[in-house]
């Protein structure tokens, strides 16, 4: 259960990530306080406020050491999300890079 919680985590980070990304659009076209903007912008902090509930809850129940790494999946999240949604290309290196930060969660995590 520990370990799902903590993925949970990860997946708000992210979430919260593409959150602040669309509140900077909206900021961009519509201005600061736009409804847009401020309700995203809402959105996001709300989020990571719940999320940081939940991090602090698994992190009661299991090691930092052991579950910490599993945060490194935001570095592998983030990009795929900005990919799908917001049409963002990445390089063959930074591919690798993300291939290489799965491997070395496969390798913490297994440890």
């Amino acid at each position: 259960m520990t370990n799902f919680i903590a993925l949970l985590c990860v997946l708000g980070i992210a979430a919260g990530q593409v959150l602040f990304k669309l509140c900077a659009q909206a900021y961009q076209s519509q201005g600061i306080f736009a409804s847009s903007t401020l309700s995203l912008f809402g959105a996001a902090m709300a989020l990571y406020g719940i999320v940081t509930f939940a991090w602090v809850w698994v992190l009661s129940r299991a090691d930092l050491g052991k579950v910490y790494p599993l945060m490194a999946l935001a570095f592998v999240l983030v990009p795929l999300a900005s990919y799908s949604l917001f049409q963002e290309r990445f390089s063959v290196a930074y591919m690798l890079g993300v291939f290489l930060i799965v491997v070395g969660i496969v390798l913490t995590t297994q440890s």
